[in-house]
């Protein structure tokens, strides 16, 4: 990941920690993606919901980016895990690339780990933000 400051409501921080938590209770162990993803949580700035910026990506926005090598995008939105549904492009944050995603902003280019590569994914329109909308937790 980059060192670039990314951004997390505390609402977000709490749910995501929590369930971080209970995947380890149930496990017995943190895999290295949920270690990434602690990592990325704790050196997030965290702001109340109502304080985040429209143009960053929270839990349940809806994105839609594309791959710097190649130009193919995608629309994604960023999920809790028994949120997750492939079909209607819903990512769990447990995945890599919303573990890479979250706290970014419209505009930014991010490291996506894939296997033993990095891809480069850029931010190019948030179509949903809940807190843009209000929604300050959902």
């Amino acid at each position: 990941m980059s060192a670039k400051e990314i951004i997390i409501s505390s609402v977000d921080s709490e749910r995501i920690r929590k369930k971080i938590m209970d995947e380890r209770a149930k496990t017995g162990y943190l895999s290295k993606e949920l270690k990434l993803l602690l990592d990325e949580l704790n050196r997030a700035k965290v702001l109340k919901p109502e304080e985040i910026p429209s143009d960053v990506l929270t839990m349940h926005s809806r994105v839609r980016l594309h791959y710097v090598s190649n130009g193919k995008s995608l629309e994604i939105q960023i999920v809790y895990p028994e949120e997750a549904n492939v079909q209607e492009g819903k990512v769990s944050i447990f995945a890599p690339i919303a573990t890479a995603l979250l706290g970014y902003k419209k505009g930014d280019v991010v490291d996506w780990p894939v296997h033993n590569n990095i891809m480069k994914v850029k931010i190019d329109e948030i179509i949903y933000q809940p807190e843009a909308e209000g929604n300050y937790q959902l």
